[in-house]
């Protein structure tokens, strides 16, 4: 191995012992965080200590609150809301008092390592209780409650903090534990709402939870396309009621049958004054006399079976929360694991809880734009795409530019692609351009199947699923000569191609073609949507999260069925071609026993292992097992031959069944997640498009042919990033359609751990502690 590596095998936690509690609201997916603490506590070799009823059961002790957790008694919580453990606002730990008596259950059972779960306000106690520990020790050892060698033993106290709070109010972190769930919950109401809305001309003013932070109310507004939205961070202007009555009546004469109002309850304007939801209701009825009515979402939005979301996030956390406390020495301050881009990151505690403070005092003072930034780049980035797609300029406001660009899905269908087809639209009228719409990918292009879209085209369209424009496999290279002719015919100056791994086959043989074709001198974007998630250059493609949701739903009701009738075991088929995100990822979320992949070959002595790790599960209490196997990881290990295997190996102890998922992982409506990255990374790249447009404009017409005039948009690690198709070339497996490196391949030793496999874990990337001013200000890019 380099030496660059390091690896958690030298990390020990024999000796140690972790308490575990989660406290303040409830978040879904605490649990899961819950559950990979226990389980990498335990493998590591620590024990790990259940608190319950958050800092109470800590204040309180005896053996009902404080109890020693083991690996089958965090089975089946993963797909459970709220928390198991319990949890509770605390007024005991408040006071000195209460907090000498928790100093002295945990000295008692040895616990001097905490992962606390929770908002800011548990994060601010665990600080403030780590801080007085030696002290606290201190008057112990004086009221001879312990001893002198008992407080030498245990005088550090080390604290790793997780953020669960469905508000996303927690400054430091991209995502907190269940705000995509609360997402969740929000967009099935939305859904349903305006069906109901449609029928009946009607406006929906619905509240949404945060008292002191919009960000559910903007991301939600954002991926349903509301008509208004009013957020703590951004009061509206005075005069807003006249402005809001104006748009809503400007949509309804748009042929528009519903409007949608979201607020967030602790909405303000700029005197700091509520804004509630029967004043606008009032105000609707009153100026507009409109049908109006209120819905407010309440604890709804806190319930519910976790996201796959936010179970991957919870898990890794968890598991990172573990590998921070087994590094941590006397002198490290305690820290919050954090989701920054797709990486988790370490940030000091205080650092994060001080920059939260200073939001809601600049909300105080009336510093809102401040308010904003400090929220951090995702935040920020949510609201000016917000702003973009929802302001539609008069003709008289337009920057008119002579620019035509198309846009057009390639590949199999994938949800969030309508969401990224409106976002570009309406971006690109904002820019001044005209846009064109393409049916049925290439094969639609080259029969000449383009025509102009509007601003009102794409009205409703971000919660459709599949492709309302069409999408087909068809590559360009056999019509090469007749797509030429139509882009001059329709003199198409740039192109914005939405799609999988055949969008990015499209592109190369498009920027091939340039030599012989001038008119395919123009800039060229990829934006990638496929539930395979097999495109290079991006971590994430739109589809593969709604894709992971419908895995998760339907292994919680195959494991529910088989809790049932006992012994039994699983074998489930995932779609995803050769690359083996959704199986990997999939399992991870579901809890799954393994996962068989293409980029991890495995043999029959792997296939027996399995089978003889299920028949030990099978004398415990946890009576079930599921595996997980993409549709082609192997030519010969068919899915029919591993439930064969197993069912013959499991005679006597199990028996299996097998499962194929098939197209319902491509259906359904998008996620939130798949909405709002739909919509930010297609008005992103339309923004490029205009830049690209004005820098290739010479002599009265656009001539692109640099490598950098045909980029691909993806997500790499914190940054959204326009990588060149040419440079992606040499990092793509053509033959398996897949990137030649992965970095989901990482997470595939965590599902091992946490299913109870003996594995080898690269932690290389973790372990440096960040400083949040720097974490903010190294790049604006991110989603």
């Amino acid at each position: 191995m380099p030496d660059t590596k390091k690896f958690f095998e030298n990390l020990s936690g024999s000796g140690k012992s972790i308490g575990v509690l989660t406290s303040g609201g409830d978040a879904q997916g605490m649990n899961a965080a819950v559950r990979a603490v226990v389980r990498m506590g335990i493998y590591v070799g620590a024990k790990v200590y259940f608190i319950h009823e958050g800092y109470q059961g800590m204040v309180d002790g005896g053996d009902n609150n404080i109890k020693e957790a083991s690996w089958e008694s965090v089975s089946s919580m993963l797909q459970v809301g709220g928390t198991v453990i319990g949890s509770a606002r605390c007024k005991d730990f408040r006071s000195h008092e209460g907090r000498l008596r928790a100093a002295l259950n945990l000295v008692q059972r040895g616990i001097t390592n905490l992962c606390v779960i929770g908002g800011d306000g548990s994060l601010t106690g665990a600080n403030l209780f780590r801080e007085e520990w030696s002290g606290l020790l201190d008057e112990l050892v004086q009221s001879g409650q312990i001893s002198e060698e008992a407080a030498q033993t245990h005088s550090a106290l080390h604290i790793v903090g997780m953020v669960g709070s469905i508000d996303n109010d927690f400054c430091g972190t991209d995502m907190t534990i269940g705000t995509d769930s609360a997402l969740h919950r929000i967009i099935e109401v939305v859904d349903a709402i305006m069906t109901t809305a449609q029928s009946h001309q009607r406006t929906f003013v619905l509240e949404v939870m945060g008292r002191h932070c919009g960000y559910l109310a903007l991301v939600s507004a954002l991926a349903c396309g509301a008509d208004w939205v009013l957020i703590p961070e951004k009061p509206p202007k005075d005069g807003w009621e006249e402005q809001m009555c104006h748009k809503l009546s400007e949509n309804r004469a748009d042929k528009k049958r519903l409007n949608i109002i979201i607020v967030a309850e602790g909405a303000i304007d700029q005197n700091n004054k509520p804004i509630t939801t029967d004043y606008i209701k009032d105000l609707v009825v009153g100026c507009l006399g409109f049908d109006t009515r209120v819905t407010i979402l309440g604890h709804v939005q806190r319930g519910g079976t976790p996201s796959a979301f936010d179970r991957i996030l919870a898990s890794r956390m968890g598991v990172e929360a573990v590998l921070a406390l087994l590094e941590a020495s006397p002198g490290t301050p305690a820290c919050v694991v954090s989701l920054c881009g797709n990486q988790a990151v370490r940030v000091p505690l205080m650092e994060c809880v001080q920059m939260t403070q200073e939001v809601q005092k600049a909300m105080d003072e009336k510093r809102f734009e401040e308010a904003v930034k400090l929220r951090g780049r995702s935040f920020e980035n949510n609201l000016n795409t917000y702003k973009l797609l929802s302001y539609r300029k008069t003709d008289a406001e337009h920057p008119h530019s002579t620019f035509n660009v198309a846009v057009l899905n390639v590949g199999a269908p994938a949800a969030g692609m309508n969401a990224a087809v409106r976002s570009a639209v309406r971006v690109g009228i904002t820019e001044g351009h005209t846009m064109f719409a393409v049916n049925d990918g290439f094969e639609g292009f080259y029969k000449g199947q383009i025509k102009e879209i509007k601003w009102g085209d794409v009205g409703g369209w971000t919660g459709q699923g599949g492709s309302l424009l069409g999408t087909k496999r068809t590559l360009p290279a056999k019509h090469v000569d007749k797509i030429a002719e139509q882009m001059r015919i329709h003199n198409i100056n740039a192109l914005l191609v939405i799609g999988g791994f055949e969008a990015f086959e499209s592109l190369l043989q498009l920027v091939d073609a340039r030599s012989s074709y001038e008119e395919f001198c123009v800039p060229m974007c990829m934006v990638p949507a496929t539930i395979s998630n097999n495109v290079a250059g991006t971590d994430l493609s739109i589809g593969a999260d709604t894709s992971l949701n419908a895995i998760v739903e339907t292994c919680d009701r195959i494991k529910q069925s088989a809790s049932g009738t006992k012994h039994r075991v699983f074998i489930i088929e995932t779609m995803g071609g050769y690359c083996g995100y959704l199986a990997t990822v999939g399992g991870l979320a579901a809890g799954a026993d393994a996962a068989y992949i293409y980029e991890e070959p495995f043999d029959i002595r792997d296939l027996q292992s399995n089978v003889e790790h299920l028949t030990e599960k099978m004398k415990t209490s946890i009576q079930r097992g599921l595996v997980l196997r993409n549709e082609n990881s192997s030519e010969n290990y068919t899915t029919d031959f591993i439930y064969q295997l197993y069912s013959e190996e499991g005679k006597g102890v199990f028996d299996c069944r097998k499962n194929v998922l098939g197209h319902m992982q491509q259906g359904g409506a998008p996620s939130p997640f798949d909405r709002n990255f739909g919509t930010k990374i297609a008005a992103k790249a339309m923004q490029w498009i205009s830049k690209k447009l004005k820098e290739f404009y010479r002599e009265g017409r656009v001539f692109a042919n640099t490598e950098d005039s045909a980029c691909l948009l993806g997500m790499r690690r914190r940054a959204l990033v326009f990588q060149p198709v040419i440079q992606l070339k040499e990092e793509t497996d053509f033959v398996h359609r897949i990137p030649k490196e992965q970095w989901w391949l990482k997470l595939r030793p965590l599902m091992k751990i946490l299913a109870k496999y003996k594995t080898s874990y690269d932690v290389s990337d973790s372990g440096q502690l960040e400083h949040i001013v720097r974490l903010r200000a190294k790049d604006n890019s991110a989603v």
